[in-house]
């Protein structure tokens, strides 16, 4: 049970660890006479049928895993094509009683009225058909986080997460605030990881005139240049392109004195 355990849950590191210390018990039993040839070959036999039954299922669970991703993902290309065409359609309505009004309102001032009248008729079913796609696309997402739920960062194992959100912050774009939130997951989870030594992360979130700025520090001991190279591939290029996707930056390195530094900066 404990092979087939180790080689259907357990992670590479953890097979090879597990692996190696089984063959070296099973050596050394054979080196040192405890048990005959014979019984080692019965037991190295066993070793690899019950490893190959837990790598075969663990195998087989992943590809219906991943079966069932395409299926999934297939799907939502359909849902949005679907989203496409019935946005297209209302706006193709729309643009079409627009000019029509445009044409007659000279001679007909109340046909502007009616089709002003249609146009927000098909503009709400446009936005409730919309949503109703969207919510049929994130119906396994949670909502998009917010600023307000950076407190949540500070749960967990590892060093201890402080949380400092300036007061004068103001009105934030939704899409700014989820971005910030994202950024700063990323970075504490990064430090929780990887950052040696670390007693205290701290993140800290600001306003400058009309943007915001993120950022996320811990007291771990100074990377090396190796420890560098390797920490800034780790979610780094992600919160970056989010970043700028917005129109703002984001920069990872190692802190002036010690520790990792992440630094983001968004418009509100």
């Amino acid at each position: 049970m404990l092979i087939y355990a180790l080689f259907r849950w357990g992670s590479g590191p953890e097979a090879a660890i597990g692996l190696a210390v089984i063959l070296g018990k099973q050596a050394l039993a054979l080196a040192l006479g405890q048990e005959p040839a014979s019984d080692s070959a019965g037991g190295a036999v066993l070793l690899v049928a019950v490893l190959a039954l837990g790598a075969a299922v663990r195998f087989r669970t992943g590809a219906r895993t991943r079966e069932l991703e395409q299926v999934r993902l297939r799907e939502r290309e359909r849902l949005a094509r679907d989203l496409h065409d019935t946005v297209a359609h209302h706006v193709s309505a729309m643009a079409i009683r627009a000019q029509a009004g445009l044409a007659t309102s000279g001679a007909d001032p109340d046909a502007a009225a009616d089709a002003l009248r249609l146009i927000e008729s098909e503009a709400k079913e446009a936005l409730t058909e919309m949503r109703t796609v969207i919510r049929a696309l994130r119906t396994d997402e949670p909502d998009a986080p917010r600023l307000a739920d950076l407190a949540g960062l500070s749960a967990g194992a590892g060093p201890a997460v402080a949380i400092e959100i300036g007061d004068d912050l103001g009105a934030v774009a939704p899409a700014a605030g989820a971005a910030i939130f994202r950024i700063a997951q990323e970075a504490v989870t990064n430090a929780r990881r990887h950052a040696r030594g670390a007693t205290h992360i701290l993140v800290r979130v600001m306003a400058e005139k009309d943007q915001i700025r993120l950022v996320v520090t811990d007291d771990g001991s100074a990377p090396g240049p190796l420890r560098s190279k390797k920490l800034a591939g780790y979610g780094v290029n992600g919160m970056r392109e989010r970043a700028e996707l917005l129109g703002g930056t984001c920069t990872a390195g190692p802190g002036p004195e010690r520790g990792w530094h992440v630094e983001a900066v968004l418009p509100a």
